[in-house]
């Protein structure tokens, strides 16, 4: 059988795309694994890449971008559009003989694959810039991901029956593209016809005398044509145009991208116009500041979109920054970890938080991330997907992945305001993610999660769980810490307790307990509470000090929207904070009642204070 072959072109810009898709393929797949409802990717996890994924996920698109822009422009130039022509001949294929039918189906796979290619970088475009970043998108993206192995396998499939072995192996046989066909000239053609014509009517009739006015000879170019130029480049190198527009267009992209920075400016103000953190959004101050929005995405609950929709102001006085965050989030949620009292004794109230990942019973909270960290590389250095990111250490129990920096010495600041645990006392807890921490025996245990290098700043809180760590059996129950002193009270504190997390509570609820209206647990205090009861998960008690007392909040929620106002030094002088300054990037997340499931955005905000 003849060995058959394709031209190098075309043999180069296959593989590059086969190996940018398998890049965006395997770092895809992790990424995908930070949703709770993907973690059987876990399978996965000898071959999926642990670390800097989101880099090797953009590089990998920006390389296919070039290559199939390359391909589109060189078919052109090289003529050999017809390859995936989709005309009204190639579609009567489908009814004709066998070869005619393939190569009918074979084109419109090859389409199939180019559309479904182009679905994966429109929508992974939009993510990545924020422009209708929300569920529908990263649906699309996801099953775009899963077509494109379909069509590729099947476009396979079709050049194996189109050709067998011989047509799948002829990728991998590279020859030169043959030369172009001469351009027609009329003029030409005319007079080899009329040589034709003569030389045809001599053979008939050799006795006649040839007309001495036609001659015989190829009539001379004229001097007109003989002057039009030819675009040698064009035709004899119609790869390496295309190669060197596609790296022209694909660095313009990337550097627009690089140069069009989402910005938050924080404008200046004399101290006296400093807003007051009661959660109110009407001072005059927000007022006079247009807001920066974003769409973050790919979180858990909101209404099972996972989506919510973010507006950041902020402003400073040379001393204090202050911030306003307005969220979207439909419920209002306050129950964090509550305990229930049922015949056989306590139990907490939750879904996942064995795992380490909560996604039922569990306040509502945000959280901002500063870093020093350039634009591309500032959530890629500081998460680490899959099950088991660090070596010599326990896995996440969450299959999630973990937070902590590479480097020793090197934080990334983490704000974390808490709609029970932190919001009533007035603070914003400080936290950090720094270099992997040895873990605890229970975490080695394996009964509570290991977390990487995510760790409060030195100092105390406030807030503890009312219930005993430890003191989980076999049967699930609990010991709480403190009951109530007066349940009935209590229970009207809390408003509605039906045990649904997708419920929100009412204005004026609350969901955590005081060490004044509460006492520590005995048999004797247990027994004046009935079957039924709902207690707090939270505990408030003593006051915050340290490090972790940096951050002044205030929090309200109306109208399916958070809005919460932060007060911080613009430099706190503490070495797992990171001063507010013209250059540190930022980016933010919504929980709606999920431990871990939080929202994401994938392009940082730079800040630029004034």
């Amino acid at each position: 059988m003849r060995r058959r072959k394709t031209d190098y072109a075309t043999v180069i810009l296959h593989w590059i795309a086969v190996a940018a898709i398998g890049v965006e393929l395997f770092t895809g797949l992790r990424i995908a694994t930070e949703a709770r409802d993907r973690l059987w990717l876990n399978l996965l996890d000898a071959v999926l890449p642990s670390s800097h994924v989101w880099v090797q996920h953009l590089q990998a698109a920006a390389v296919l971008i070039a290559v199939g822009s390359a391909y589109a422009i060189y078919l052109v130039k090289s003529g050999l559009t017809r390859r995936v022509a989709l005309d009204e001949s190639r579609l009567r294929g489908l009814f004709g003989r066998k070869q005619a039918r393939l190569g009918a189906i074979g084109a419109i796979l090859t389409w199939g694959l180019f559309a479904t290619i182009l679905a994966l970088i429109a929508s992974g475009g939009l993510l990545y810039l924020g422009i209708l970043a929300g569920h529908d998108t990263a649906t699309v993206h996801w099953y775009a991901t899963w077509l494109v192995l379909a069509f590729a396998g099947l476009h396979v499939l079709a050049h194996y029956q189109i050709g067998g072995t011989s047509q799948l192996f002829r990728i991998v046989r590279p020859q030169s593209l043959p030369g172009p066909a001469p351009r027609l000239d009329a003029v030409e053609l005319l007079t080899l016809l009329v040589e034709q014509s003569e030389q045809m009517a001599q053979a008939a009739h050799p006795d006649r005398k040839r007309d001495n006015r036609m001659p015989l000879q190829p009539a001379q170019p004229s001097s007109a044509a003989r002057r039009r130029p030819r675009d040698v480049t064009l035709q004899s190198n119609p790869f390496v145009v295309a190669l060197a527009v596609a790296i022209a267009f694909t660095s313009v992209v990337v550097a627009a991208d690089w140069l069009t920075v989402d910005t938050l400016r924080i404008h200046h103000i004399a101290s006296e116009r400093a807003p007051a953190l009661d959660g109110d959004t009407s001072d005059p101050i927000w007022r006079n500041v247009k807001p920066f929005a974003l769409v973050t995405n790919q979180g858990d609950n909101f209404d099972g979109k996972g989506e919510s929709r973010v507006e950041i102001r902020a402003v400073h006085d040379g001393t204090w920054a202050y911030f306003l965050f307005v969220w979207q989030d439909p419920t209002r949620s306050l129950k964090q970890l509550p305990l229930i009292k049922r015949d056989d004794g306590w139990h907490l109230l939750h879904d996942g938080y064995e795992a380490g990942d909560e996604h039922a019973f569990n306040e509502d909270k945000f959280s901002v991330l500063l870093t020093t960290l350039d634009v591309t590389l500032a959530g890629d250095r500081t998460f680490h997907a899959g099950s088991h990111p660090v070596a010599d250490a326990p896995p996440a129990m969450n299959g999630r992945g973990l937070h902590f920096t590479m480097a020793e010495g090197i934080y990334a600041d983490v704000w974390q305001w808490k709609a029970t645990s932190t919001d009533p006392a007035g603070w914003m807890d400080d936290a950090h993610f720094g270099p992997p921490l040895a873990p605890t025996p229970m975490q080695v245990a394996n009964r509570v999660p290991y977390r990487g290098g995510f760790a409060p700043d030195p100092g105390t809180a406030n807030y503890s769980d009312n219930f005993v760590a430890d003191a989980t059996s076999a049967g699930g129950l609990v010991r709480p810490r403190r009951l109530p002193k007066d349940p009935a009270a209590m229970r009207a504190a809390m408003g509605s307790v039906a045990p649904d997390p997708d419920l929100g509570e009412s204005d004026g609820a609350r969901w955590f307990m005081t060490d004044a209206e509460s006492t520590p647990y005995s048999v004797e205090a247990d027994r004046d509470i009935p079957v039924g009861s709902v207690v707090p998960g939270v505990i408030i008690a003593g006051e915050v000090s340290g490090d972790r007392a940096d951050i002044r909040c205030a929090a309200r929620w109306a109208a399916g929207h958070w809005a919460l106002e932060v007060a911080r030094r613009l430099d706190t002088g503490s070495q797992y904070d990171i001063p507010i300054r013209t250059g540190i990037f930022m980016r933010v997340a919504a929980f709606d009642h999920s431990q871990i499931g939080h929202t994401r955005h994938v392009r940082p905000i730079r800040l630029e204070v004034e």
